[in-house]
């Protein structure tokens, strides 16, 4: 089975041989690892000259995360597709695992495993988020996932062929173009869970999850309601988790600041 896994980068430097090599590292013997940059200035173009042999790149001005992964996509060829980025990166034996799981269970369309949550030094943080995230994963359920997006994107794979059925990801969204796409597969195929850690998602101060001065929870909210089809039970209890993810994670940056002053 062939896979593709698309990166989209843009000055990322710091991190992305470290991505590079938890893709490439794996082994997999029938991979195509695309690479998307935005035109970086950092030092990232030439990382990914050292890689030419082993994968595809371009570097070009794009309108964004979610046009670059688009692009990826597109022009992907494996039977299996997921995007990695370029802060992210796989456990090892992680693409192993994926395809063997797919090719058992040829009636599944996508698929997620468990994600850990690193820093900046790769040092694995907030084991209590990923503790209540992997309770929640166990048992896909689309309601469940309407009240909550509990589906980790590094982690997360699907079969090329449901983009001539859904579409690409959504262009218009910058925090939450992963679970808008998630529950249009969802809305059509249940999605299967695939036994242990398959990924890592950074999470740092600079890192576009790391700040709650975003709008990723208010927009998965909005995102929610417009699937939800009038049902009312999984939006409030979406409200519900939107207040407490937001107040634990402020209480858990208070910590943090102490614990550094």
């Amino acid at each position: 089975m062939k896979l593709t896994i698309v990166t989209p980068s843009y000055n990322h430097a710091h991190f992305i041989e470290r991505t590079i090599a938890s893709v490439l590292d794996q082994g997999y013997p029938d991979l195509e690892y695309i690479v998307v940059d935005g035109g970086s200035t950092d030092g990232t173009v030439n990382i990914l000259s050292r890689y030419s042999a082993d994968l595809i790149w371009t570097s070009e001005k794009d309108r964004g995360q979610s046009d670059a992964i688009n692009k990826g996509l597109r022009r992907a060829t494996g039977d299996v597709v997921a995007f990695l980025n370029s802060d992210d990166t796989y456990e090892p034996g992680a693409l192993a695992r994926v395809a063997g799981y797919f090719e058992q269970h040829p009636e599944v369309q996508w698929a997620y495993g468990k994600c850990r949550i690193v820093d900046e030094h790769d040092k694995e943080i907030r084991r209590p988020i990923t503790w209540y995230k992997n309770l929640l994963l166990r048992r896909y359920s689309y309601r469940k996932l309407l009240a909550e997006n509990f589906i980790s994107q590094p982690a997360t794979f699907w079969r090329r062929q449901l983009h001539n059925e859904v579409g690409y990801l959504n262009e218009d969204e910058h925090y939450v173009m992963d679970y808008e796409f998630w529950l249009r597969l969802g809305r059509r195929y249940p999605a299967g869970v695939i036994p242990g850690y398959l990924a890592a998602f950074r999470m740092y101060d600079a890192s576009k999850s790391g700040s709650l001065s975003n709008p990723q929870f208010s927009d998965e909210l909005r995102v929610a309601k417009a699937f939800s089809n009038g049902d009312r039970l999984p939006i409030l209890l979406h409200r519900f988790n939107y207040r407490k993810i937001v107040w634990t994670y402020g209480l858990m940056a208070k910590i943090r600041r102490r614990a550094l002053s």
